[in-house]
């Protein structure tokens, strides 16, 4: 793809070339090498009011699983 890339600029004008080179200046500037770096650090508190309802007996045991749970000492 790189060969392809420098194949079609080498066909522009100068002048087209000048502003092709500056267009990818501004890209490098805007995006930078953002594939290789590392996925930025988690901010508490950017989901929230995202869950809008919560089931009462979320907590509750399932009924799948009563017979691996061992009964709690009261």
């Amino acid at each position: 793809m790189t060969a392809e890339i420098i194949d079609k600029i080498a066909e522009l004008p100068k002048a087209q070339q000048q502003e092709l080179l500056d267009f990818a200046d501004y890209l490098v500037r805007k995006y930078g090498n953002k594939t290789l770096e590392k996925s930025k650090k988690r901010q508490a508190g950017t989901l929230k009011g995202f869950l809008v309802y919560m089931a009462d007996d979320f907590d509750a045991p399932l009924e799948d699983f009563k017979t691996y749970i061992a009964p709690r000492p009261l």
